[in-house]
């Protein structure tokens, strides 16, 4: 059950959708998406946008963080833009929970273009007595 939180979560998100964000892999956890960089998701020097590997890392800590069976939201986040990207790059977000606590978890995700990270992002959630529901 926990492994498909993921999926209605995304099918509840019509931005990630409007990014076009993949499920690549998910595990207990564990997140690993991808999208491809659109014409539109170019700023004004015709780099990707910071907010797309932004919103692709906040994706991937989201569902990994959900995975556990209860609502999580974010209570802090941070991202490190190491590379630019451009239109037609697949990035891909993988995180790990890295801490798990009661209430408290702490996660990196890693966004990956061509195997070369591009971008570093930091994420606290916290998890609230609500569970997801099986369906």
């Amino acid at each position: 059950m926990s492994t498909e939180i993921p999926k209605k979560m995304l099918s509840l998100d019509p931005f990630s959708q409007w990014l076009g964000v993949e499920i690549l892999d998910v595990k207990l956890g564990y997140c690993k998406l991808g999208l491809r960089i659109r014409q539109e998701m170019l700023n004004s020097m015709q780099k990707a946008h910071g907010g797309i590997t932004y919103a692709l890392a906040d994706t991937a800590f989201g569902f990994a963080s959900n995975t556990h069976g209860r609502f999580s939201v974010s209570i802090e986040t941070s991202i490190n833009h190491i590379e630019a990207l451009h239109e037609g790059d697949y990035i891909i977000a993988e995180t790990q929970l890295d801490i798990n606590k009661n209430k408290l978890g702490f996660n990196y995700v890693n966004i990956t273009c061509q195997d070369k990270i591009v971008a570093i992002f930091k994420g606290v959630v916290y998890r609230t007595s609500k569970a997801w529901q099986a369906e």
